[in-house]
This record gives C-alpha cells, sequence and structure tokens, in this order.
C-alpha cells in the first residue's frame, strides 16, 4: 500500500505542476522555485513533516521534498551552530543529492552526445 499511496500523492504533485505550466505564463524555472520554497514553507508551518512520513517518496523526491531538506537541514544546524547555520544547515542536509546529481550528470554527459536543435 505504501508504493499506491506514493505513486498517487507523487503523480498528484507532478499533475499539479504540469496545470500550472499549461495554464500560467510560468517559466519552468520559477515553477521549480516555487515548489522548492513552498516545501521549505509547508515544513515552517510543521505541515510537511507530517505528510512526508504519510506519503513517503511520493513527497520526499519531488522539489517539495527538496525544499522541506534543505529547511530541516537548516533548522538542526541554526540549534547547533547559531547564526553559521543559516549558511551550512542546507549544504550539509542535501549534500548527498547535490553530488548524486552532479557526478551522474557528469557521467551522461560522457555517454550522450548534445547537439543543437535545428530551428
Amino acid at each position: 500500500m505504501d508504493y499506491v499511496i506514493a505513486f498517487a500523492v507523487g503523480g498528484a504533485i507532478c499533475a499539479l505542476v504540469q496545470i500550472l505550466m499549461d495554464r500560467t505564463k510560468l517559466q519552468p524555472g520559477r515553477i521549480m522555485v516555487l515548489l522548492v520554497c513552498g516545501g521549505a514553507v509547508l515544513s515552517a508551518f510543521g505541515i510537511y513533516a507530517p505528510f512526508k512520513e504519510w506519503a513517503g517518496a511520493g513527497a520526499s523526491i519531488p522539489l517539495t521534498g527538496f525544499g522541506h531538506t534543505l529547511f530541516e537541514g537548516v533548522k538542526k544546524a541554526v540549534d547547533e551552530n547559531g547564526f553559521l547555520g543559516i549558511f551550512k544547515g542546507g549544504f550539509t542536509a542535501s549534500a548527498v543529492g547535490i553530488s548524486a546529481a552532479l557526478v551522474f550528470g557528469y557521467l551522461a554527459s560522457l555517454i550522450f552526445k548534445s547537439r543543437m536543435k535545428d530551428s
């Protein structure tokens, strides 16, 4: 049942984002920023953590989950290190995910050849 819930929640988040892309003039980059900031804001109000606990990977994999991870990392680092935790916490909490994205992006660039689209 956990897989079904994760699939449904992740699909619902993606469907809402697709509707946002189709119905507004917002560019994809701005929508991505809205998702990350939305996850952080929902975490600040204490809403995202129980939602993530219930939805599992369906809530932790999308960009809203990344915002939640950043917020939780900053909150923990501020509790431990004070003001400097604002700058340190997000990097510490998301280092593995960012590193994996860089490594796999580099490997993909070695395997596939990019080319410009003909206009």
